[in-house]
């Protein structure tokens, strides 16, 4: 799928500079480096967003990273809100996101024919009309969240009708399984004291089409065909390249010595399918009161369970639960997640439904407890429960002890368990043959590197 063209291809990559958006971003990047070697990829973001990942080794020459301000005032302190600094960054707009193009024309001596973008930077458009080139949007995300800002208007006009927490959304082609508590809140809540970065995502829908392609961190044979249906008759192409933070089929497991957390080791002495893996990732902290439920839960059900809990979190757990599980627990700082999941005695994954998580879960048939906390992970939970049914979310949407118990114990123990862990390993099958030559995914990205190089 290699190209070659005379002339040289320069196309600038917008990354969205927060939580896990930019490295889905660069792997996708990379995929194109290497599909076309003689184009240039000028990526750009900030200092804060560059330099964790570019500090690995194997980027190929023809990657580049730019930084451009955060937006953030000089001497201004940022608050607790988390949104602050994103609106911050879409503030400062386009003429901030032109900086980054006059850095890397400068450098490359090249003008630039093409513009990447995660869909979040949607300033990014007005920087492609002014260059007269390409805008195709990045979606890392659930694929099925997009629909949500679609129907944003839809949606907040039924809600206002009737917004009773458990109301199917039936008008979502596709996903009439989702309810109004699956919404992220930037959907649900309009209305004056609306936030730049929920105007923006409430924007998408005028906006998403005006964009040459729409690619999907996903796979399309994972997703229900009216919303595929639904999408692909809004937008001009909406490309499916598969998971952009894998790759499968997942590599084997190291040797267990190998992993200095001994989190491998410690499984290794554990019953096939036994184990509760819990994590919520980098950037999700449950409240202390759902900790303790999470901890009560844990020791109650008896099931071995790793835990991965940061040590100043340690000190909320209820006294003496360390020492009272130390012969069926082990809770670590951190777990080399991929290959927690990728272990045979790993039974069930209680997570946040972060995507990352997700995908990692899918592609090792582990079934999944979804507590959701924000953006996406609601309608994620939900696909997880009742459109692959391969897991639940917990009971009343937060943790309680005697919640937690009864989700555990149907996965781990009960007939319904069972068929969800058969069905997890259907899904994992899938994904196997979406990402292999013939999946729908190798053609999608060779469609997007045609559209590069024909720019």
């Amino acid at each position: 799928m290699t190209i070659s063209s005379s002339e040289k291809k320069h196309v600038a990559v917008y990354v969205f500079p927060f939580g896990s958006h930019p490295v889905p971003l660069l792997n996708l990047v990379l995929k194109l480096a290497q599909a076309s070697p003689n184009t240039l990829f000028s990526f750009i973001g900030t200092q804060q967003s560059n330099k964790p990942i570019f500090s690995k080794p194997n980027i190929p020459n023809n990657i580049k990273p730019f930084n451009i301000g955060d937006g953030v005032p000089e001497g201004h302190v940022l608050g607790f809100n988390p949104v602050e600094k994103l609106n911050f960054f879409l503030q400062a707009g386009h003429q901030n996101l032109q900086k980054g193009i006059d850095l890397a024309v400068a450098d490359t001596k090249e003008r630039v024919t093409c513009i990447i973008a995660d869909a979040f930077v949607v300033p990014s458009l007005l920087v492609a009309q002014q260059l007269n080139v390409p805008w195709i949007l990045v979606w890392p995300p659930l694929s099925c969240s997009l629909s949500a800002h679609f129907y944003t208007d839809i949606i907040r006009q039924s809600c206002a009708e009737n917004n009773a927490k458990d109301r199917y959304l039936d008008f979502l082609p596709g996903l009439s399984k989702m309810r109004v508590e699956d919404l992220p809140d930037d959907v649900t809540n309009g209305g004056d004291d609306e936030t730049l970065f929920s105007k923006t995502l409430a924007s998408l829908g005028q906006v998403l089409p005006q964009a040459k392609a729409v690619v999907l961190n996903f796979f399309e044979e994972l997703d229900p065909p009216l919303f595929v249906e639904d999408m692909r008759s809004k937008l001009q192409n909406f490309l499916y390249v598969g998971f952009l933070t894998l790759s499968i089929p997942l590599p084997p497991l190291p040797p267990s010595e190998s992993d200095e957390t001994g989190c491998l080791s410690w499984l290794d002495k554990q019953k096939g399918k036994s184990v509760i893996y819990v994590s919520f990732g980098t950037v999700v902290t449950p409240p202390p009161h759902e900790l303790v439920a999470l901890a009560e839960a844990l020791e109650e059900s008896g099931f071995p369970f790793l835990w991965s809990l940061k040590d100043h979190l340690k000190g909320l757990l209820p006294e003496g639960f360390l020492d009272r599980t130390s012969n069926f627990g082990k809770i670590v700082p951190w777990a080399p997640q991929a290959q927690v999941l990728g272990h045979d005695s790993v039974g069930v994954f209680v997570t946040h439904c972060g995507c990352n998580s997700v995908f990692e879960s899918i592609s090792n048939g582990v079934p999944m407890i979804c507590r959701p906390f924000f953006g996406d992970h609601g309608m994620t939970g939900r696909m997880v429960e009742d459109i692959w049914e391969i897991g639940v979310k917990i009971e009343g949407g937060v943790f309680t002890k005697n919640g937690l118990v009864k989700s555990l114990n149907l996965i781990l123990v009960n007939e319904e368990g069972k068929k969800m862990r058969e069905k997890a390993q259907t899904v994992k099958r899938t994904v196997i043959d979406a990402a292999g030559p013939h999946g729908k995914a190798a053609q999608d990205l060779k469609t997007l590197v045609e559209i590069i190089s024909s720019s």
